[in-house]
């Protein structure tokens, strides 16, 4: 089906397809589904004047606010966690009965009760700072953009060394697959850089999924490139090394620093919206539900509702940047193969189409579905567009690497 990579159309034999398409009911469905319960949940708790109780409840036991705050800030993170249990309880039953989840619910129970503990600690953190900035300054909403930016670098530099092992085992490359680092490095060399060995990792995902991928992660010394475990096993070497180059696309065209910098002007604008509704809603409704200012720990649950709301709208956003970064990414990737392989654009073909049949991505999902929630282009897009890029066939120059491929 794949020999004649310029006429390759992303399909799905009847079986899958079937599958793929219940999948993709249940994911669009449990995506706008999960945000309408959460925003309906969450007004319906100022509604009824929730935050307002669990404020006194924590008057109770100080008069101190920022103590107020380390008990009312992780009491509504645990309600928001639960709240969102039922939609994850849902997708993960739907991936384990297709065959793309293995994940034990023991195993699914302890990374849920870790995402939570995760979550209560440093939300309470942030929730905290947030508020008393809130009643030291009407600029909260920017003071705090500036303390979260060197927070978010920090993150980032932290989750690969210190909370992705809470959750996956990772070992260097070199001692799971030693003759795949060469291939590797001959990709990293076309691209004119170096990735040592020691920033290259397998990461155990075969312990919760069946099908493969990879991705790249950290900042500065922390920035690595990860192969998933079931890529190994599952994907033949020459179509691993196409994976491996779009990785090392988003890592030679900055991608990471670009997307901090993006989503920092849109925690920016999300924010100075936060602030103005937030102002808006307690003027208007403030006295009903319990809430005396916009600093008290009683609002709360608003700012959580009108975090949800703005969150919902601003995925189309990110996900359009998402987008854009990932088609750099393809069009590096197939570029940085070119004469590495056989025949690189068949081996990217080749390469879209296994990782859609694996992860019963269906062949034409709603363009409006596409927009609000893809990371990603389709499968069908990507898998088009390589069939079709053949710069070197035309005379032409590639895009981003030129390096001993002209």
């Amino acid at each position: 089906m794949l020999l004649d990579a310029a006429k390759a159309v992303y399909t799905l034999p009847p079986d899958k397809l079937e599958k793929a398409i219940h999948i993709y009911h249940a994911r669009t469905l449990a995506h706008f589904g999960d945000t309408v319960w959460m925003v309906l949940a969450l007004w319906l708790l100022v509604r009824w004047g929730v935050g307002a109780r669990i404020c006194d409840w924590a008057v109770s036991w100080s008069s101190r606010k920022w103590v107020q705050g380390f008990l009312v800030a992780p009491a509504w993170l645990v309600i928001l966690s639960v709240l969102g249990l039922p939609v994850e309880f849902l997708m993960h039953r739907v991936y384990r009965e297709y065959g793309i989840s293995v994940e034990g619910w023991g195993m699914w129970l302890g990374d849920f009760a870790k995402s939570m503990a995760l979550t209560v600690v440093f939300g309470t953190l942030a929730l905290a700072g947030l508020y008393a900035l809130m009643r030291h300054s009407r600029r909260w909403w920017l003071w705090f953009w500036l303390l979260a930016l060197p927070v978010e670098v920090a993150t980032m530099y932290v989750v690969p060394i210190f909370v992705d092992p809470l959750f996956n085992h990772f070992s260097p490359l070199a001692q799971a697959d030693p003759a795949l680092v060469p291939q590797l490095e001959r990709v990293a060399e076309r691209g004119g850089m170096t990735i040592p060995p020691s920033r290259m990792f397998v990461m155990d995902a075969s312990q919760r999924y069946t099908a493969p991928n990879a991705y790249v992660t950290g900042f500065g010394a922390s920035k690595r490139i990860v192969v998933w475990d079931t890529t190994i096993q599952r994907v033949p070497q020459d179509e691993i090394v196409a994976v491996y180059g779009h990785e090392q696309g988003h890592y030679v065209l900055e991608h990471i620093q670009k997307g901090l910098v993006f989503f920092a002007a849109l925690l920016l604008a999300g924010l100075w919206l936060a602030y103005c509704a937030m102002r808006w809603l307690v003027r208007q409704r403030g006295a009903a539900w319990g809430i005396a200012a916009v600093e008290d720990w009683a609002s709360v649950g608003l700012l959580l509702l009108v975090m949800t709301v703005l969150g919902f709208l601003g995925e189309p956003v990110g996900n359009a940047f998402s987008r854009w970064e990932e088609h750099q990414a393809d069009v590096y990737g197939q570029e940085v193969i070119h004469g590495l392989v056989p025949d690189g654009q068949a081996t990217m073909v080749r390469s879209f189409q296994r990782l859609g049949e694996m992860w019963l991505d269906v062949p034409d999902p709603n363009p409006l579905v596409v927009w609000w929630t893809y990371s990603h282009p389709t499968t069908a897009q990507r898998e088009a567009f390589a069939a079709g890029y053949d710069p070197w066939a035309k005379g032409e120059r590639p895009k981003y690497v030129r390096q001993g491929t002209e």
